[in-house]
């Protein structure tokens, strides 16, 4: 935990000092006219954008770094063991098949069954599997596993889903500060500046239309879930990845989730029900399950 609060903290001190920087740089003072009373738009989006995408896009040149040291990952950089012959040598068969360079090839420490893929661009990722996937996995599933992984690294979907999470937050940020200024305008007749109101009013818009933008977000995760099972149902065969989920369904009510900002790139995630799932980054097993089965 003091681990992440720290890698919290300094992405967000890193975006705070590039905002502060371009915003700067670009002439801008504030979010006000110079009237001191309207919104100068073009500022406040240039703002909202510098936060939004600044933030994602930071979050995502860092990600392989800060991946390993969420999960106390080990980097095989010289296999030590059999075990770990076959995954460097699995993972570099994918990738070919795939198209893409070879990935760095991780092992993290938990018993329970996971996976995960990150890194800033195709050619540059980070695979990992859990210790105990590795030992309770018949190594034809382990493979499917990896497959899915890869087939996520070769789809670009690291990409992509920081871009649309850099997109909806900047919506988020902009949106909202009109909300709260309007309010603060109209409804508490500040006249000049600021007043309480606007930050409290826009606080709150920005947690409803949070939510609302992470059902987006959440939307796009669970179709690319669906397309990387494809590919590692094209990579490693259909019974191997229907297997592997298969294996992870039976064991889920006992599964520890990752990392809440590796979530997203793990094989799978905790059951949700209700309008949980609306919010969830993977479809429910069975799906992704009959899904393959219906495209086999």
């Amino acid at each position: 935990m003091p681990m992440r609060i720290l890698l919290f903290l300094a992405t967000n001190l890193a975006v705070l000092v590039l905002v502060g920087t371009i915003f700067n740089l670009l002439g801008f003072r504030g979010i006000l006219a110079a009237n001191g009373v309207d919104l100068n738009l073009q500022a406040l989006l240039v703002f909202c954008g510098l936060f939004g995408m600044g933030g994602a896009l930071i979050s995502l040149l860092l990600s392989k770094w800060m991946a390993k040291r969420a999960t106390g990952a080990y980097l095989i950089e010289q296999p030590r063991n059999a075990t770990e012959q076959w995954l460097v040598a699995t993972v570099g068969e994918l990738a070919k098949d795939a198209g893409i360079a070879m990935p760095e090839v991780a092992i993290f420490p938990s018993e329970q069954p996971n996976a995960f893929a990150t890194g800033w661009n195709r050619n540059a990722a980070l695979v990992a599997v859990s210790a105990g996937m590795l030992r309770h996995f018949p190594r034809d599933e382990v493979r499917a596993v990896m497959a899915h992984e890869i087939g996520h690294v070769a789809n670009g979907d690291m990409v992509t889903l920081t871009l649309i999470q850099g997109v909806v937050n900047t919506f988020v940020m902009f949106f909202a500060r009109i909300i709260g200024h309007t309010v603060d305008r109209v409804v508490f007749k500040t006249e000049r500046g600021y007043g309480i109101g606007y930050f409290l009013v826009t606080i709150v818009a920005e947690i409803v239309l949070g939510i609302l933008a992470s059902m987006i977000v959440a939307r796009f995760s669970r179709w690319r879930e669906y397309r990387a099972d494809a590919a590692g149902a094209r990579l490693a065969g259909t019974g191997a990845m229907v297997g592997a989920l298969e294996r992870l369904r039976a064991g889920q009510a006992k599964q520890d989730d990752l990392p809440g900002e590796l979530t997203a790139f793990g094989i799978s995630e905790g059951v949700k029900g209700g309008l949980m799932r609306l919010l969830a980054s993977h479809p429910p097993l069975e799906d992704r399950i009959r899904a393959l089965r219906g495209g086999a």
